[in-house]
């Protein structure tokens, strides 16, 4: 693998309604798409994370063209491993430099994302049977990003797709969330889940007076209670009150520290995000080790529709009873790339093209694009 052009776009589209959390607020949603060019002309698409800071798909952009591109560009590599794994090493002092680890990982990330499609593109098979030739055709979905105020018209939005699993956002005001989930639960049908999200929002003894407090609500599981770099001993913690399974992994990065949070046993469910940390190449790494310990893989995703497809592919591709991550809310930047609902009865149907199934970005996405940089 040589790659000879490298270009990158980001786009900007505003929101119906702000997403809140509990660390702040999305007030549009942003995507940054990377398209690398090998030297057959083969080309593939990857994905890099920008919804935090408010200016940080800008940033990410400009971080690839004039930063990490100019390290690879031309550079023979074996596969998209060899390509992720140098990377890492040789940025390595440079996000040391700088204090930025997380943005360089995630620019990594989306280049791994893209050096996959174009693997998987070489092979003439989408990227799951690339990384599985036994990977599922479809998988099941739940939907996120559920704002616990605002719950009621997404999640019957969702019932209307055969969506029966559902994640709502607290962290917000205790007694409130703990009134409104007892009422969600209350309404739901037998079949149906609900899972809630703190986004680290607590300290150790907000999340246990949670976990008290909702012993009775039947959660899947409870996201990220603490923040992701609380001492194992907090963790353990509330794993160990057994009240409500405990998911996290979105905001954990690299492989030694995916490693150390399976050997803990704290987590019921592990969430790495394609666009993050890792691309394919490093969470398809985490989802065999985490099946492997009997951990259920469920990728974390809240963006575009290029990390939401890879997200699926993987997921399909490890198997396991994961369930993948559906935003409820409405995203032109992902919903763009559909020409019709890849969401059937509850479950996401893959692609059968070739890697990622996307040629080009959508029309549609035109309105909404804000910087296109190149690098050849």
């Amino acid at each position: 693998m040589r790659i000879e052009r490298i270009e990158v776009f980001v786009f900007r589209a505003p929101t119906p309604a702000p997403v809140a959390t509990s660390f702040g607020v999305m007030r549009d949603r942003p995507a940054v798409f990377v398209r690398l060019t090998d030297d057959q002309g083969v080309q593939g698409w990857g994905e890099i994370f920008a919804n935090w800071p408010a200016a940080g798909a800008e940033h990410r952009a400009h971080l690839l063209i004039r930063d990490i591109g100019p390290m690879f560009l031309g550079r023979a590599f074996d596969s998209p491993w060899d390509l992720w794994t140098w990377l890492s090493d040789a940025t390595h002092i440079r996000a040391l430099q700088c204090g930025e680890p997380g943005p360089f990982a995630q620019v990594l990330a989306g280049l791994d994302t893209a050096a996959h499609d174009i693997c998987a593109r070489h092979l003439d098979m989408p990227l799951a049977r690339a990384l599985n030739p036994e990977a599922l055709a479809e998988v099941p979905v739940y939907a996120s990003g559920i704002a616990i105020d605002r719950a009621d018209p997404l999640i019957s939005a969702a019932r209307r797709r055969g969506i029966s699993r559902f994640k709502v956002k607290v962290g917000f005001d205790m007694e409130q969330d703990l009134a409104r989930l007892a009422a969600l639960v209350a309404d739901f049908e037998p079949h149906e889940s609900l899972c809630a999200d703190a986004n680290q929002a607590w300290s150790i003894m907000q999340a246990l007076t949670f976990l008290s407090a909702g012993a009775g609500l039947g959660l899947t599981w409870l996201e990220e209670p603490l923040p992701a770099d609380r001492p194992a001993t907090e963790w353990a913690a509330l794993a160990n009150v057994g009240a409500i399974p405990l998911a996290a992994g979105e905001n954990i990065a690299g492989s030694a520290d995916f490693s150390a949070a399976l050997a803990a046993g704290h987590l019921s469910f592990l969430q790495p995000d394609v666009a993050k940390w890792g691309g394919v190449s490093g969470c398809w790494q985490v989802a065999q080790e985490a099946l492997r310990a009997s951990v259920t893989y469920c990728p974390h995703y809240l963006g575009g529709g290029i990390g939401l497809i890879a997200s699926a592919h993987l997921l399909a591709a490890a198997g396991g009873p994961g369930v993948l991550e559906l935003d409820a809310n409405p995203n032109p930047l992902r919903d763009a790339f559909f020409d019709h609902d890849p969401v059937q009865n509850g479950r996401w149907q893959l692609n059968t093209e070739p890697g990622l199934g996307i040629s080009d970005l959508p029309q549609a996405l035109l309105p909404f694009e804000t910087l296109a940089l190149e690098l050849s």
